[in-house]
C-alpha cells in the first residue's frame, strides 16, 4: 500500500492545477482497485493450483457460443464424473501450469478456454466432455494433458476416447462376451446328458 499511496502522492504534487480537485481521489481508487484485482489474480491462480495437484488431468475446451445455462448443465454432470469445469483466463492458468512444471501453453489455443480438472477417470469426463459437443454444436474439445504420465493429448486423442462407451457399458460387454460362450456350453452339455 506504501508504493500506492507515495504514487498518488507523486501525481499530485505533478498536478498542481487539479490539487482539490476529485482526480487525485479518482486515481487513489483506481490504484485500490487495481490492488484487487491482483488479489484475485493471485486467488484464482492458488485455487488453479489446489485443483491440480487434485487432478489426475486436464481437459481444454472451447465453449465460445454455449450458453451459461447449458456450461450449468455441463458442470453437474462433470460433478457427477468427480471433474470440475473452470474458466481461469489463459495467462493466469499459464501460470498454473508452469508452476507444476507442465509444458503446455494455453495462449496457443484458439476460442475461450474452458478448463477441466479431472481428478477421476480420464475417460468418463472425456465421454461427458464428447456428449455434450455433440448436442452443442459451437462447444470443441481441443485436447488435453495427462499429469500421471506426463503426456499430451491432441484433440483428435480427447474425442476418440470420448467416444469409447462409459466404462460400466463396455465392462457389461466384456462379461456378456464371456457369459456367452459359457451359457452355451452349459446348454450343450445340458443336452448331452439328458441324452445319455
Amino acid at each position: 500500500m506504501d508504493i500506492i499511496d507515495s504514487t498518488i502522492r507523486r501525481q499530485w504534487a505533478n498536478n498542481k492545477t487539479h490539487r482539490g480537485n476529485s482526480s487525485v481521489a479518482g486515481s487513489r481508487n483506481f490504484f485500490i482497485a487495481m490492488a484487487i484485482t491482483k488479489i484475485q489474480k493471485t486467488d484464482i491462480i492458488e485455487k488453479g493450483n489446489t485443483d491440480l495437484e487434485k487432478a489426475n488431468a486436464l481437459i481444454f475446451t472451447d465453449f465460445t457460443g454455449t450458453s451459461v445455462s447449458d456450461l450449468g448443465e455441463l458442470r453437474t454432470s462433470l460433478r457427477e464424473n468427480d471433474s470440475k469445469f473452470k474458466v481461469i483466463k489463459k495467462r493466469l492458468l499459464k501460470i498454473v501450469l508452469g508452476s507444476k512444471n507442465i509444458d503446455v501453453d494455453p495462449v496457443g489455443f484458439d476460442g475461450t478456454l474452458g478448463t477441466v480438472f479431472v481428478k477421476g477417470g480420464l475417460s468418463e469426463a472425456a465421454g461427458s466432455l464428447y456428449r455434450f459437443s455433440k448436442t452443442h454444436e459451437k462447444f470443441k474439445l481441443l485436447g488435453a494433458y495427462d499429469v500421471s504420465n506426463k503426456e499430451l493429448l491432441s484433440a483428435a486423442d480427447i474425442n476418440a476416447i470420448g467416444s469409447l462407451p462409459p466404462r460400466s457399458e463396455l465392462l457389461g460387454q466384456v462379461v456378456g462376451a464371456i457369459a456367452g460362450p459359457l451359457r452355451a456350453l452349459m446348454y450343450i452339455l445340458s443336452e448331452k446328458s439328458k441324452k445319455a
